[in-house]
């Protein structure tokens, strides 16, 4: 919107939710700091974790923010992800602590099936063992309940037990947004400050605060293939299968992660406002469009989490 333009009813009621939905997650990532030792916030480099850095930048000023950064690379990310985490967290003034699945692989946790098997799911082992060496008990996460139905059952104050497990029932009510933060030794909290907002609040907030993000995220030309109704792209990790068809198409990528399970969308939309206006027309979910690791059943997700996923 210029500067000449009056607001319209609707921009003025987009800013009251959006509005809402940030007092909400600094509130929040207040409350962490203030009920936790050793809090940690998982930063990816991604639009979600982004969103939630820009929260904590408001909440408590550049160089201010009074827990790390952890970030599980699988050594599989896009560069242009990892480069651009590095970037804003100097930027900031912020502590980075970066753990890799291959060190994992080096002692011996962590064991592929096979060399071309995703490190993806692998990142929990990473994670339980960062939380581990650090004494982390409280780590700050992106997820949304809208992403797919396993994140939707999470509380915004989750509880993990001393062995890093999510028990879905076992989780604690949080009436009138108060939090049981009680710990016994071992145990940890995961929270996930922006679980009420959606793909398009994400955007929307995106396209408000003028948000940097990696390229990744606009159009570009990929050579990709189409396989299982997903656009694949290809690189040297995911090359073309005998009897695919290369073809350089416009994309961009709704959600940025591992390079063996993250796919493209076709889409020619260059800024925030053009992401906006196809989020509003999409029909499937980020996750149901982009993730060849999430073609899976809700109870196969609910397992991961148990054993320590994100």
């Amino acid at each position: 919107m210029n500067a000449m333009t009056e607001p319209t009813h609707f921009d003025r009621l987009s800013n009251q939710h959006l509005d809402a939905l940030e007092e909400e997650t600094i509130f929040i990532l207040r409350e962490v700091a203030a009920a936790f030792e050793r809090p940690t916030l998982l930063f990816s480099g991604g639009k979600d974790s982004l969103v939630m850095l820009k929260c904590a930048e408001k909440a408590f000023g550049v160089g201010r923010i009074p827990y790390p950064l952890l970030m599980i690379d699988t050594g599989h990310n896009f560069h242009e992800v990892t480069d651009f985490r590095d970037f804003r967290a100097k930027e900031l003034g912020a502590e980075l602590i970066v753990r890799s699945v291959e060190d994992s692989m080096a002692r011996g946790t962590v064991r592929l099936a096979h060399p071309g098997e995703s490190r993806n799911v692998h990142q929990s082992v990473t994670l339980l063992e960062a939380i581990d060496e650090f004494r982390f008990d409280a780590l700050i996460g992106g997820a949304r309940r809208d992403e797919e139905k396993a994140r939707a059952k999470e509380r915004i104050f989750s509880h993990r037990d001393s062995f890093g497990q999510w028990q879905p029932k076992a989780q604690r009510p949080e009436l009138w947004t108060l939090f049981n933060t009680r710990l016994q030794p071992g145990e940890h909290f995961r929270v996930f400050p922006i679980s009420n907002w959606t793909e398009l609040d994400v955007w929307q907030y995106i396209e408000r605060e003028k948000i940097a993000l990696p390229s990744l995220y606009y159009t570009h030309k990929r050579d990709v293939v189409e396989r299982k109704g997903l656009l694949v792209p290809v690189t040297d990790l995911t090359p073309a299968k005998d009897g695919e068809t290369v073809e350089s198409r416009d994309v961009r990528f709704r959600t940025v992660g591992d390079i063996t399970c993250t796919c493209p969308v076709e889409s020619t939309a260059a800024t925030a406002a053009d992401i906006v206006i196809e989020t509003l027309a999409a029909d499937v979910s980020e996750r149901g469009a982009t993730r060849m690791d999430d073609k899976t059943s809700e109870a196969s997700m609910e397992k991961r989490k148990k054993d320590g996923y994100f």
